[in-house]
């Protein structure tokens, strides 16, 4: 059972409103959801979790109701302000406020999502939004496999193609070809690392690239490991992108994301550092 059903279920069986404190503990002694880990399911993944199913979920400040029992599960914290994304945070494109909803119903749809190796002949010439997860999280290298276990998440990347996700989400970010934000940050997290002095000489000094044998065993790992999903989403949807990074912190984004990973800054630093090295550094 995942968190969210295991959630569902205490508030079913309570039949009220609970706190995200009292969710935790009603769902670590009720052993209808274990972590990984085994360490024990804690208020803030239930917050955390809870914001992402906004259909299944009603809540009010630390306060968790079912969405199908309507306001009065909430009215004693209805003064309590949300912890929510607002709605009017994420319009762009479209002025009604359930664009921000409707896109990430859409694009974190976990029905929707299909193995990364099989989506070639289907990902369109146009923009949109994309969103990358991992079939297990233990197919990562630790610590990333631990972090992941810790925000209870499968999701790891989320971006835009402003023009074409062929080009950009497949192209450069699952293909190699060109420069992949995601591509280098998988790579780096893999343990695969530039060619010394590979980026001397260049005009940007930061888009580093792997040798194409290492690409090759990166490309490999992505289709054995990952599945993604994408929409189609005509005009700026920048300010979607940054919703959605706020509220699922994805592991692998660094820009935009308020719990960026130091250990990816880190790697991501080094192989800069490794790239931008005279070609005869060790």
């Amino acid at each position: 059972m995942t968190l969210h059903y295991a959630i569902e279920a205490a508030l079913s069986e309570a039949g009220r409103a609970m706190t995200t404190a009292e969710l935790a503990e009603r769902v670590n002694t009720s052993g209808l959801y274990k972590k990984r880990d085994g360490s024990p399911v804690t208020p803030f993944q239930v917050h955390g979790r809870t914001r992402k199913y906004p259909r299944l979920f009603s809540k009010a400040g630390s306060t968790i109701s079912l969405a199908r029992w309507g306001d009065s599960a909430n009215q004693a914290t209805i003064d309590e302000p949300s912890r929510t994304v607002p709605a009017s945070a994420v319009r762009s494109t479209t002025p009604s406020p359930a664009v921000a909803s409707d896109v990430e119903t859409s694009l974190l749809n976990d029905e929707a999502f299909r193995p990364a190796g099989s989506i070639d002949p289907e990902v369109p010439d146009r923009p949109g939004l994309y969103a990358i997860k991992v079939r297990d999280r233990a197919a990562l290298p630790q610590p990333f496999g631990n972090l992941l276990d810790s925000r209870d998440s499968d999701l790891i990347y989320v971006g835009i193609a402003g023009t074409s996700l062929r080009k950009r989400f497949l192209g450069q970010e699952l293909r190699a070809r060109g420069h992949g934000t995601f591509f280098r940050s998988i790579g780096a997290v893999l343990g695969f690392r530039p060619p010394s002095g590979s980026l001397v000489g260049m005009a940007n000094g930061r888009n580093y690239t792997f040798a194409a044998q290492d690409n090759g065993a990166i490309i490999n790992w992505i289709n054995a490991n990952l599945i993604v999903n994408w929409i189609e989403f005509a005009g700026a949807h920048a300010v979607e992108e940054s919703s959605l990074l706020r509220a699922h912190t994805p592991l692998l984004n660094l820009q935009g994301n308020p719990a960026a990973l130091p250990q990816l800054k880190a790697l991501r630093a080094e192989c800069v550092r490794i790239a931008s090295a005279g070609a005869n550094t060790g």
